[in-house]
């Protein structure tokens, strides 16, 4: 969602979004924990490998994946004094 749309948003809406996106980001957190664990898992298991560095990827995009809106809906929430 842009800033645009986020702005569109109803009171009951906006609480609604934050309310997901604190549910995605405990499920990125667990992923990214699993993948680091595989990671070294692999390195200590084996050596570093091609293999080892497709979790190490896939760690990074959801990384970069979970901080898309975060800052705007924060800031949108303290706008409206809401929670």
């Amino acid at each position: 969602m842009t800033k645009k749309e986020l702005a569109e948003l109803t009171d009951q809406e906006l609480l609604q979004e934050a309310k997901k996106l604190k549910s995605a980001s405990i499920t990125n957190a667990v992923l990214i924990g699993f993948l680091i664990g595989i990671v070294f898992y692999s390195v200590i298991k084996n050596s570093l490998g091609f293999l080892t560095l497709i979790p190490l990827f896939l760690a990074y995009k959801l990384i970069n994946n979970s901080k898309y809106n975060t800052k705007e809906l924060e800031d949108l929430l303290k706008e409206r004094n809401l929670k």
